[in-house]
């Protein structure tokens, strides 16, 4: 079975589209990626390398470590500067570097956040880790 017909599969044990308008939208999607993707003939070992990459990419990640060198700032408030490469990365002189999503809130019931207690310094060069997940009691 192709990779193509695999997802129409998958698809069809979900019951999807059905007549949901957006879930339809987001099958047809999903079958356009996955034919390119099958036509490139990737093997075992570049599909893993590819799909990796373009996970980060189209999720706007940087697939190289920050430098927190001046052209990667912009300006987003008095003093604030935004990463342009992650913007999840912000600075001001008076706390430096941090990263807002180093640590993720866990309730009991599983549902996860970040809040102001979630930002961790960033040390340049800077590649992202995993965050860090905190159990909350409740």
């Amino acid at each position: 079975m192709g990779l193509v017909e695999h997802a129409k599969r998958e698809f069809e044990l979900l019951g999807w589209p059905g007549d949901r308008e957006m879930q339809a939208v987001v099958c047809r999607n999903l079958v356009e990626l996955l034919e390119v993707f099958a036509e490139q003939g990737h093997s075992g070992s570049s599909a893993p390398y590819v799909l990796n990459l373009f996970d980060k990419l189209a999720r706007f990640e940087p697939i190289s470590p920050l430098t927190g060198e001046d052209d990667e700032w912009c300006e987003v408030g008095d003093g604030l500067f935004q990463n342009r490469r992650c913007s999840a990365v912000f600075k001001s002189e008076v706390v430096g570097a941090y990263w807002i999503e180093g640590k993720v809130f866990r309730d009991p019931d599983g549902s996860m956040y970040t809040n102001s207690e979630s930002r961790v310094p960033v040390t340049f060069p800077w590649t992202r880790p995993e965050p860090e997940i905190i159990d909350r009691d409740k």
